[in-house]
């Protein structure tokens, strides 16, 4: 697709699904007339805004992490704190007992940032901001959830903002793989998705579109303001300290879960929704957090969406299977063919993070899963004992 193409794409385009033939019907009567956002757009593809290269970061600046109380803000938190950094804020709505990790020498705020006063309090005198606060959880939530899904745009519209005013240095968001075009992802064989594929735009209906519209905001706080923004759209991240039950876990704990419980009680039943073929990757949380680091560090990735994932594609019925082999039993598959189970097939193209960092998430699924399978059951067995759990 050329990068005219890439920007007719974006004109006018509802947010439903629609057949392809549709799809290329409305876009045939778009190209007809131009806009002035088209226009505006072509300009600053033209116009590219000079990068001042700027200080380093030093220890004791100030971070500051949204959604630190969940899985993938926890362990960054945990990541910038063993690399030296002394000026912490972790910020999350849930009280601190139910936050997943508690790093010692950081400082934990309770505050909603959905509310635009708490975004500009928690951002004061930051250097960096990471934006991983969403209301979101695995497939059954964001396809039950899709209004509370969509309502996390008012996270991200305040904490750019809020960034901004207070003269953050750098911005970090946190988009998803569920921004990409639905409609090439109907076949478990798919090829795997490269950032591009976002266009024309048909992201998954709530959270996909949330997380296409936030990048946008970031684009432009770069273009019209200079704030230097970050944008990785993660493929299904796993592992260690994260949800494994209630309904947000992702694919990978929610298996590992239904195998140890499964032992525990003595029946070796389990139920997969979908037929199982439905394919995916997985990235260990080690190379999330790596990523996101490196990613934010890098001049040449400002407002730029770039995936942050896997490209090890397995189906539904092969994840099982690992984990199988891990907990050294064989269960009796059941199939819920009515449940919530996405889109057919979804992979991350890792050509240009590989191109432009010389890296990509290496953890192979084996080797994440034995550790998550691992912790999963000392979580499960401490419940069971009546011990708190969720805190690392």
């Amino acid at each position: 697709m050329s990068k005219m193409d890439m920007l007719w794409s974006k004109v006018d385009i509802p947010l439903c699904e629609k057949p392809a033939k549709h799809i290329r019907e409305h876009l045939s009567r778009a190209r007809s007339v131009p806009t002035r956002w088209i226009i505006k757009k072509i300009f600053m593809e033209q116009t590219k805004r000079l990068v001042e290269k700027g200080p380093a970061t030093k220890k004791d600046d100030l971070i500051v992490i949204t959604g630190a109380g969940g899985f993938i803000g926890g362990n960054l938190a945990l990541h910038f704190k063993k690399k030296g950094f002394t000026n912490i804020r972790a910020v999350d709505k849930k009280p601190l007992y139910e936050w997943y990790l508690h790093v010692p020498g950081v400082e934990n705020i309770c505050l909603d940032v959905s509310n635009e006063a708490n975004c500009h309090r928690v951002c004061e005198g930051a250097v960096e901001v990471y934006n991983l606060a969403a209301d979101m959880g695995g497939m059954g939530f964001i396809e039950r959830f899709r209004v509370e899904c969509l309502r996390s745009i008012l996270i991200n519209t305040h904490m750019v903002e809020a960034a901004y005013k207070a003269g953050a240095r750098r911005y970090f968001y946190s988009s998803s793989a569920c921004a990409y075009n639905t409609l090439l992802q109907k076949d478990p064989k798919v090829r795997a998705l490269k950032e591009s594929d976002a266009y024309p735009a048909m992201a998954e209906r709530g959270y996909g579109w949330e997380k296409l519209i936030s990048e946008m905001f970031c684009e432009e706080y770069w273009h019209e303001r200079g704030m230097k923004t970050f944008i990785a759209r993660f493929h299904n991240v796993y592992g260690p300290n994260g949800t494994w039950d209630g309904g947000r876990e992702k694919a990978p704990a929610a298996l590992c879960r239904k195998v140890i419980q499964a032992i525990d009680t003595g029946s070796k039943d389990i139920t997969i929704w979908g037929d199982g073929s439905q394919t995916r990757s997985f990235m260990y949380i080690d190379d999330c957090v790596k990523g996101i680091d490196m990613i934010t560090h890098c001049d040449d990735l400002i407002a730029t969406p770039i995936n942050l994932g896997s490209s090890e594609l397995v189906s539904i019925n092969e994840l099982l299977s690992k984990i199988e082999k891990i907990a050294g039993v064989k269960m009796n598959r059941h199939y819920d063919l009515g449940a919530p189970k996405g889109v057919a097939g979804r992979n991350s193209d890792n050509t240009f993070i590989k191109k432009v960092l010389k890296w990509e998430p290496g953890t192979t699924l084996n080797k994440g899963l034995a550790e998550t399978y691992e912790w999963i059951t000392e979580q499960y067995h401490h419940r069971k004992a009546g011990k708190r759990i969720g805190i690392g």
